[in-house]
């Protein structure tokens, strides 16, 4: 029978999508019709849906989530995009659909593909999913200057172009722990800003602070040394005010690393914007671990040296699409764990902004000759962040830069044993409480 009536419901929001080299509707039409190449070039960050008849197709920036739910209705399917399962979940409660909803039926549209469905009824067909962004591996040098100079110089260029989107006088605030990634980002903000010659009064260094944290510390001297003090505002906040609840809401999701991050995110937020009301724009360092390898493969089970260094963007996307660790709830990496930096700036009105999520820079960090430069040695793997990073800043900015060992942003904002008397409960724990949030 020819006789179904198809539905799209697009719950996002136009007017978030950041494009620079095309209008809206050229990206669509891009993601509609076009090439892989052709979306690889939509440069920015976007979320979008795109519909000819019953063929839909959807795709993404890796730094925010798009969302969909296919529901069944008499007269035909119906699919809901968002970029959040609740408001999903409301719209289906809304139509009277809401008895079909369960939070693992959402699907999350991976980072990097496009991804088609046919609004055909029932049975539902697979989507197909089709690379758009495919950087070559290992063609740099094992040169650490040159890799410098070309990870920064990728870095420094997205930093200018989101700073050309800025209106004059709005104010920038930089996420800043001291560490390598936040503090790569100030510094490259700082001298673009510099550069463009703009008022540097705009800028602010935002650090969080519980009391008894290293990250203030560390902070305060990094920008000490480099006679850049006056840029540190430190954000206090009570451990008290701490709810893990709230976080599980906010985030949609349980891992227990992302929840301690987010529930950091959230208190940073709301720091910022009970200070300044109208600010607006925040950066970050998000995806500096994830482009250069430095997250401690000691921690988890799953992972070797082996796999970190020869898998194409493994901490980015995870184990990959088709594979049989790839969540389609959540999808996996970066692609899933953006959420704990998105969700909490979004949830206190801010735009949020890591230029290491953009494809020139993480095509770069590819190029990288990881397994060479390493040597398969875990403790080389760690050590090369610092070097690039310390590397380049030195070649495009003539700063050399300070090198703090690695933290996590949620024990750099509170020490370990507090944190873990706040985030006592597993991650299982964590999965069964957020679920019960739609009992």
């Amino acid at each position: 029978m020819d006789d179904y009536i198809e539905r799209l419901v697009d719950l996002t929001d136009p007017s978030t999508n950041r494009l620079r080299n095309v209008s809206l509707e050229e990206a669509r039409e891009r993601i509609l019709r076009g090439t892989a190449e052709s979306v690889r070039e939509i440069d920015g960050s976007f979320a979008i849906v795109a519909r000819e008849g019953k063929r839909v197709r959807m795709a993404r920036s890796l730094d925010r989530p798009l969302r969909y739910f296919l529901a069944k209705r008499r007269e035909g399917p119906a699919l809901f995009v968002a970029d959040r399962i609740d408001a999903i979940h409301r719209q289906l409660k809304s139509e009277g659909l809401d008895a079909q909803f369960h939070p693992s039926y959402t699907r999350m549209v991976p980072a990097h593909y496009v991804v088609e469905l046919q609004l055909i009824g029932c049975p539902d067909p697979d989507p197909t999913y089709t690379r758009f962004f495919m950087p070559e591996r290992n063609s740099l040098p094992g040169d650490l200057d040159v890799i410098g100079e070309a990870y920064v110089g990728a870095l420094a260029s997205e930093v200018d172009k989101w700073l050309g989107d800025i209106a004059e006088r709005e104010p920038i605030g930089v996420c800043f722990s001291g560490g390598v990634d936040s503090a790569s980002v100030f510094l490259t903000v700082y001298h673009v800003m510099r550069r463009r010659g703009m008022n540097l009064a705009r800028l602010k260094a935002f650090t969080l602070n519980f009391g008894d944290g290293p990250d203030v510390r560390q902070a305060r001297e990094f920008l000490e040394k480099l006679g850049l003090g006056l840029f540190l505002e430190t954000i206090d906040a009570d451990p008290a005010s701490i709810d893990v609840g709230e976080t599980l809401r906010v985030l949609e999701d349980y891992k227990p690393l992302d929840v301690e991050c987010a529930s950091m995110g959230l208190a940073l937020c709301r720091g910022i914007r009970a200070r300044y009301p109208d600010w607006k724009h925040l950066v970050d360092g998000d995806g500096g671990d994830e482009n250069l390898k430095d997250y401690p493969i000691e921690e988890n089970p799953e992972l070797t040296i082996r796999s970190v260094v020869n898998n194409l963007m493994l901490y980015q996307e995870g184990w990959g699409v088709g594979r049989i660790k790839h969540s389609l709830t959540y999808s996996g990496g970066l692609s899933r764990s953006y959420a704990r930096t998105y969700a909490p700036a979004r949830q206190f009105g801010f735009e949020g902004f890591s230029p290491f999520t953009r494809p020139a820079v993480i095509a770069v960090a590819e190029a990288i000759p990881f397994a060479a430069l390493s040597a398969m040695s875990v403790e080389r793997l760690y050590s090369l962040k610092g070097e690039v990073a310390r590397r380049g800043i030195k070649a495009h900015f003539g700063v050399d830069m300070p090198v703090f060992s690695k933290r996590r942003f949620q024990h750099g904002a509170i020490p370990v044993d507090n944190l873990r008397r706040r985030f006592a409960a597993p991650g299982p724990d964590y999965r069964r409480q957020y679920l019960s949030i739609y009992k």
